[in-house]
C-alpha cells in the first residue's frame, strides 16, 4: 500500500527486485499441479443476502441455523489445522447464536428490520464492539481491552439485524507498524493466508476480511482503510470491496492511523450485497464530525443504483499508466475489461492522473504519522481497560516483549510517528495542504474530460507470504489517488492469473457512490469474473508475478 511504500522507500529502494529473484527458482507448475481443496459442497457456498433472506422467509433456515453453518464453515476451513487453516477470523463472538435466537424470534412475530435481519457479519479487529469480544487491532499491547459501547457502525448494524459472528485478523495496527511487514500479520492473530494459493498473502490491513468473505467464511465482512486497505484485500481475494467517501461512515469507535483519510468499508462477493451493507452502515455521528458532511448526500438504499445496463452512455477514464505497466497477465485482463466497458456502451478516455500526485503521495507519510500519533493517543486515553494509554507505551510493551511481539520485524512507523510533534506544526499544516490537493486535481480531470468515473488495475496480484522480508509489490496499484482525496473507490473482480485473482477499480468525486455502484454492478454482471477459491496448497511459494 502506498501509505508503507513511503516510508520504506528510503531504506528498502532495492527490496522489491530481490524479493522477485528469489521467487524466480520456483516453478509455476508447482502451483499449478498442486492438489485443490474443494469445498463447494458447503450449503451457503457462494450464498448472497438475497438468498439467505429468501431461505428464512420461506421456514428452510432460521438465521440460528445459518450462523451454525457458518461457525461450522469457520471451524473447518479457517480453525481445523488438517483442512487450510487460513488464520482469518481473530475471534468468535459467544453471544451470536443468542443474538440469532433473538432475530428469529422477531422474524417470527412478524418484524423483519430489512435486508440484514438474521444475517451474519464478520468486523475487522480494530472496531470497537461493546461485548464480550476484544477490540485489539492485532496488536499483543491491547489484549484484553474489550470497548466499553460499540463503535457507531457496529450499533448500525446491530439496529439493522445483523448478527456479529465475530472478528478478523488483521495487519497489526493496520499496518502502521513497520515498513517491513507482512500484510495479514498480527503478533495476536499469527499469519492470515490467501484462499486461493495458500502460499500468498491476503493483502492487508483488512486481510482476515478479504480472507473470509472470499473462503464463504460469511456474507459480507467490514474492512477499513487509509490507503489500500478496503480495496487491495479485495482485489487479491477476488471480491467486492468499497472505499466510501470520507464522512460517509462514521469512523468513532475504530482505532485510528488518519482522520484524513481512515474509513470503514464493506466487503462481499457481490456488488449488490456490498451496496446492502454500505446502506446500512451510512449515518451521522455527533461523535465524528465529519459525517456531518454527508448530510443531503448519504441516500437511502444503495441498491436502487445497481443498473445492469448501467455502462450506456457513460464517460470512463483509464488510467493510461495502467494500460503498458505490470503483469502481462494483470494487464491482459484490464485491456478485456476496457473492451467489454466499450461493448456494454461505455466511452473510455485515456487520462493522465498518477503523474499529477507527486507532492501528494510525498506528503501523505507525513500526514499519516502525526494523525496516527494523535488519533492513537487520543483513542487509547478512553480505553479504560487497556494496559497500554499511549503511543510510547505501545512501542515501550513492544520493546519489552520482542520476542513474541516482534518476532519477524520492528516497529519503525511507530518510533518514526512517536518522534512526530502535535498537529498545529507546521511541517504537519504544509504537509496536509499537499496532500488535499489530491482532490483538486481528481476533480479537475473528471471535470475537464466530462467523466463518470476513472478506472484503473486495482493492484497486481497476491504477493508470497514472506515474514522474513515482508511484502513486495507484483503491478500496479489504484489505492492512492482516491485514498489521499478521501474519495470513493469501488472494486470489482476481474479475472484471474494462474489461480490468482485482480481487480479493476472505479474511482470519482466525493460521494459519487451511486454511480459508482451503477458503473460496477454492470460491469460485473456483463464480466461475471467472480471464481470461488480452490484453497491450492502448493510445496513451494512459486509463481513468478
Amino acid at each position: 500500500m502506498n501509505r508503507r511504500h513511503f516510508l520504506r522507500s528510503s531504506s528498502l529502494t532495492g527490496f522489491s527486485f530481490s524479493a522477485l529473484t528469489f521467487e524466480s527458482f520456483f516453478s509455476p507448475a508447482a502451483l499449478l499441479t498442486a492438489g485443490s481443496r474443494n469445498a463447494a459442497d458447503f450449503p451457503l457456498q457462494e450464498a448472497t443476502i438475497g438468498e439467505l433472506q429468501q431461505k428464512m422467509a420461506s421456514g428452510e433456515y432460521s438465521s440460528v441455523s445459518i450462523t451454525k453453518m457458518y461457525l461450522r464453515r469457520i471451524e473447518a476451513i479457517d480453525k481445523d489445522k488438517k483442512g487450510p487453516a487460513l488464520n482469518a477470523v481473530i475471534e468468535l463472538n459467544p453471544d451470536a447464536l443468542t443474538i440469532a435466537e433473538g432475530l428469529d424470534a422477531e422474524r417470527k412475530a412478524g418484524k423483519v428490520r430489512g435486508p440484514l435481519h438474521g444475517i451474519p457479519i464478520l468486523i475487522k479487529d480494530n472496531i470497537n464492539s461493546g461485548d464480550k469480544m476484544m477490540t485489539t487491532a492485532g496488536s499483543l499491547a491491547l489484549e484484553g481491552h474489550r470497548a466499553a459501547k460499540d463503535a457507531f457502525i457496529v450499533s448500525q448494524l446491530r439496529m439493522a439485524g445483523a448478527v456479529l459472528l465475530g472478528k478478523t485478523n488483521l495487519s497489526e495496527w493496520a499496518n502502521f507498524r513497520s515498513s517491513r511487514s507482512t500484510s495479514g500479520w498480527s503478533s495476536r492473530g499469527g499469519q492470515t493466508k490467501n484462499p486461493y494459493l495458500l502460499a500468498r498473502n491476503p493483502s492487508g490491513s483488512s486481510a482476515g476480511s478479504g480472507s473470509a468473505v472470499s473462503a464463504n467464511l460469511c456474507v459480507v465482512a467490514i474492512g477499513t482503510e487509509t490507503n489500500g486497505s478496503v480495496v487491495s484485500p479485495s482485489s487479491v481475494n477476488g471480491i467486492v470491496g468499497i472505499k466510501p467517501t470520507v464522512g460517509l461512515l462514521s469512523r468513532s469507535g475504530i482505532i485510528p492511523i488518519s482522520k484524513t483519510q481512515d474509513t470503514a468499508g464493506p466487503m462481499a462477493r457481490t456488488v449488490k450485497d456490498a451496496a446492502i451493507l454500505l446502506t446500512a452502515l451510512a449515518g451521522v455521528d455527533p461523535e465524528d464530525p465529519v459525517t456531518q458532511e454527508s448530510q443531503g448526500k448519504a441516500k437511502q438504499d444503495y441498491t436502487i443504483f445497481l443498473d445492469p445496463n448501467g455502462l450506456k452512455g457513460k464517460r470512463i477514464g483509464v488510467e493510461k499508466s495502467f494500460l503498458t505497466n505490470g503483469h502481462e497477465g494483470v494487464l491482459a485482463l484490464f485491456h478485456e475489461a476496457l473492451d467489454l466497458l466499450r461493448l456494454q456502451g461505455a466511452t473510455v478516455i485515456e487520462i493522465d492522473l498518477q503523474k499529477q500526485l507527486t507532492d501528494a503521495n510525498a506528503a501523505e507519510g507525513v500526514v499519516l504519522q502525526y494523525e496516527f500519533k494523535d488519533g492513537l493517543n487520543r483513542y487509547l486515553a478512553t480505553a479504560t481497560d487497556a494496559k497500554v494509554k499511549t503511543l510510547a507505551d505501545v512501542i515501550a510493551f513492544n520493546l519489552k516483549n520482542a520476542k513474541r511481539a516482534m518476532p519477524w520485524f520492528r516497529q519503525e512507523t511507530l518510533e518514526r510517528s512517536e518522534a512526530r510533534g502535535g498537529l498545529d506544526s507546521i511541517e504537519y499544516t504544509d504537509a496536509l495542504k499537499k496532500l488535499l490537493t489530491a482532490r483538486q486535481i481528481i476533480d479537475d480531470v473528471i471535470r475537464q474530460n466530462q467523466l463518470d468515473a476513472i478506472c484503473g488495475t486495482t493492484n497486481g496480484v497476491a504477493c508470497c507470504i514472506d515474514l522474513i522480508c515482508g511484502d513486495y509489490r507484483t503491478g500496479s496499484g489504484f489505492s492512492g489517488p482516491a485514498a489521499m482525496a478521501g474519495y470513493p473507490h469501488v472494486t470489482v473482480p476481474m479475472g484471474t492469473v494462474m489461480d490468482l485473482p485482480a481487480g479493476i477499480s472505479f474511482i470519482g468525486g466525493a460521494y459519487t457512490e451511486p454511480q459508482l455502484l451503477t458503473i460496477a454492478y454492470a460491469y460485473e454482471q456483463a464480466s461475471k469474473k467472480r471464481v470461488a477459491p480452490a484453497f491450492i496448497d502448493a510445496p513451494m511459494p512459486g509463481l513468478m508475478a
